[in-house]
């Protein structure tokens, strides 16, 4: 069996869930002193500045060389200092026993540290459905997989119903074949209707359902990162359909206002017309 890729510093730090335990092969021993020792930048939210920015390693003392020298049991806490405002920190506490990492402690939260960039969402998603899209991201940062999947799939199934109140308009759209088709035929009867990558990736839903019925805690954890994903691009497209819409409407404006001008210098530079 291959053995598990170590966390990066930044990984470690501000994606993995509190007492979720990662035990290093002695021949990565470098990638474990890197958690703690190393001066390698970080570009993270900060919430004193409220936007991102980059951070350092703050430590007193020495740094130790040797790559082994935070094996053992012990406890280590990371300190990072905002480029910014050296005043605004992260804090992450470590407990060590041997090779294995458990993070049990830190500040701000993970919540925090992971919400901040899907703010913008919440210009293509009622309030309802970014309140739980947040949730799903809080319960996930706190190492709740099952119960993260249950508030994606809701999100993604208002996705779809939000789309269906608009197809069944449409002239000629077969109402019987939508209600009695599973989900994977509805959304393929809603395209043009549907962002492109939900049409082509219609089976994220089998995943949702699948981790809500069927996967462990820790499989939905290790599948969560990927189906956000999924969900924040098919965001990604409402954004910017909004934003064409938004530019289109804003031409328009300009271009009728140039007409208007135009019109009106050409009628004033004709002079009264004689009887």
């Amino acid at each position: 069996m291959t053995a598990p890729i170590p966390p990066t510093k930044k990984e470690f730090c501000t994606a993995f869930p509190l007492y979720e335990e990662f035990t290093f092969a002695e021949e990565d021993d470098e990638a474990g002193w890197n958690i703690f020792f190393s001066r390698e930048p970080i570009d993270t939210y900060c919430p004193g500045c409220n936007a991102h920015s980059i951070f350092h390693l703050h430590i007193t003392g020495d740094i130790p060389r040797d790559h082994d020298a935070w094996v053992g049991s012990r406890r280590l806490a990371v300190v990072l200092k905002c480029s910014r405002d050296a005043a605004h920190k992260l804090f992450f506490l470590f407990n060590i026993e041997d090779r294995t990492v458990q993070k049990i402690g830190q500040y701000p939260s993970l919540a925090d540290l992971n919400t901040y960039d899907v703010r913008q969402y919440s210009a293509v998603l009622c309030k309802e459905d970014f309140r739980e899209f947040t949730k799903a991201i809080g319960l996930a940062a706190h190492g709740v997989g099952v119960g993260s999947f249950v508030y994606l799939r809701r999100i993604f199934e208002n996705l779809v119903d939000a789309a269906y109140l608009i197809a069944k308009t449409d002239s000629g759209w077969d109402d019987d074949a939508y209600q009695n088709g599973r989900m994977a035929e509805r959304i393929q009867l809603l395209e043009g209707h549907l962002p492109e990558f939900l049409v082509e990736n219609r089976s994220m839903y089998k995943i949702l359902s699948q981790g809500i019925h069927e996967l462990t805690e820790n499989e939905c954890l290790a599948a969560f990162p990927v189906v956000k994903m999924g969900i924040e691009l098919v965001l990604d497209e409402k954004l910017a359909a909004a934003a064409k819409r938004q530019k289109l409407e804003q031409a328009k404006k300009a271009i009728h206002g140039l007409v208007s001008k135009a019109g009106t210098e050409a009628r004033s530079s004709t002079g009264p017309l004689d009887c």
